[in-house]
């Protein structure tokens, strides 16, 4: 843990303790601001320190310095964030796939389940597809 910036401003390990418990309490993303707020008063406005002594990521901290400096708040969209499936993009891939691997495919005697396995690496399927 950074302690330099901690001994500097004369803060404790419990008062370290007792502010992340706080901030922990407060919804997003209002939390974000907090967390800007704290690391401004307490860290100096030093993000990487407050990563090292709260645990907390740096690119939210810096991101809510920016808020609490401001007054806007940022809102993400992650909605846009999140990637389509693979077979969505080519639906004939998965029945290519199936294909590929069913030959190589067996249910395991002991167990009592219809599911088939196989030893074939996702490599070797990929190679299969490229040829």
């Amino acid at each position: 843990m950074k302690t330099s910036t901690l001994v500097r401003n004369g803060i404790s390990t419990e008062l370290v303790d007792l502010v992340s418990r706080l901030v922990d309490l407060i919804p997003w993303p209002v939390r974000r601001r907090a967390m800007g707020d704290v690391t401004l008063v307490l860290l100096d406005g030093k993000h990487r320190v407050a990563e090292d002594v709260f645990g907390w990521g740096r690119s939210v901290v810096q991101v809510g310095i920016n808020e609490f400096k401001t007054g806007i708040s940022c809102v993400n969209d992650i909605s846009t964030r999140i990637k389509s499936k693979a077979e969505e993009k080519n639906p004939e891939m998965l029945a290519e796939i199936h294909r590929i691997m069913e030959p190589h495919s067996e249910a395991e005697s002991h167990l009592r389940t219809t599911l088939l396995y196989t030893n074939m690496t996702a490599k070797a399927v990929y190679d299969a597809l490229v040829e």
